[in-house]
Parts: C-alpha cells; sequence; structure tokens
C-alpha cells in the first residue's frame, strides 16, 4: 500500500517528466483504446494503480506496432479480452490533457471473448463491465464524453 501511494504522489512529476523525454525523442505519441460492449450493453472499464479514476482499456503505441495491434495488445494485458472480430474506428483524438504531441484512435469492440476476469495486478487494480447508467464514481471526463458520443447522440469531438 506504501508502494502504491508513492506512485500515486509522484505518478504527475513522472509523467511529466517522460512527455519530456518524448518530446525530444518522438514526433508524437500515440494511444489506441477502446469501448468494449458486452452482450448486455455494459461497458468494461478499468481502475490504474498509477491514476485515479475509472478509464477504457488501452495504452501506448510500440515502435513498430500498428493501432489495432497495440489494441489487441492491451486489452489481452489489461482485461484478458481477445478480439474475435474486426473493432470499429470511432475516431482519432487529440489528448492535450497528456501532451501537446499526443492522440488517442479509439475503437467500438463488441465483438470478443473473455475466457476468464483478469486478476488485479500491480498496473490494473479493479476493473469491470458496468451499465451505461450505473457506472463507477470517478468514470474519467473522457470516458463519458465518448459514451455519450457512441449513446447518447451527441456530437463526435476532437479533442479527448
Amino acid at each position: 500500500m506504501l508502494l502504491q501511494r508513492l506512485r500515486r504522489a509522484l505518478e504527475p512529476s513522472i509523467r511529466r517528466l517522460l512527455h519530456l523525454y518524448w518530446r525530444f525523442s518522438r514526433a508524437a505519441t500515440l494511444g489506441a483504446r477502446a469501448m468494449v460492449i458486452d452482450g448486455s450493453g455494459r461497458i468494461f472499464l478499468v481502475r490504474h494503480s498509477y491514476v485515479e479514476g475509472w478509464y477504457f482499456p488501452g495504452g501506448g503505441v510500440q515502435t513498430g506496432e500498428s493501432f489495432l495491434q497495440a489494441l489487441a495488445r492491451e486489452l489481452a494485458e489489461e482485461g484478458n479480452i481477445v478480439l474475435t472480430a474486426p473493432p470499429v474506428l470511432h475516431g482519432i483524438f487529440f489528448n492535450s490533457r497528456a501532451s501537446r504531441r499526443d492522440h488517442v484512435a479509439f475503437y467500438i469492440v463488441r465483438d470478443f471473448r473473455q475466457d476468464k476476469p483478469p486478476q488485479p495486478g500491480y498496473e490494473i487494480v479493479a476493473h469491470g463491465f458496468f451499465p451505461r447508467d450505473a457506472l463507477p464514481e470517478g468514470t474519467s471526463r473522457a470516458t463519458r464524453a465518448r459514451i455519450a458520443e457512441v449513446f447518447g447522440g451527441v456530437a463526435v469531438s476532437e479533442v479527448w
């Protein structure tokens, strides 16, 4: 628990240092996230050890990786979720809250399998499928905005 509190306290500074490094080492940072929707219409969300709140699963695109490869890897790592059909691209968003160079490809996943729920671990401390009208306390603003776009008819934004 002490390690988690320390990580949470240091995370904003570490993130700024990493983005400063990436500013000079990369032209842009790219991420892939997904709204995974089960047969009951519930949405899969994760809670990380290093930042407060609930988010869509996903993460950074590594060198030599496509958006879809990164998405498949992240879904497997964070949710034990395996794609069984290609996801649908919802949009590419500018994530100015992370940095002036960060972009997120956001997908909708309806065809998948999850043979067993993931075990909480070092990075993901909690997860679950949630009804749209009963999202957990602390669901991020960007997560709520994408849900409103997909299900509420709200215009798609360019900004994450």
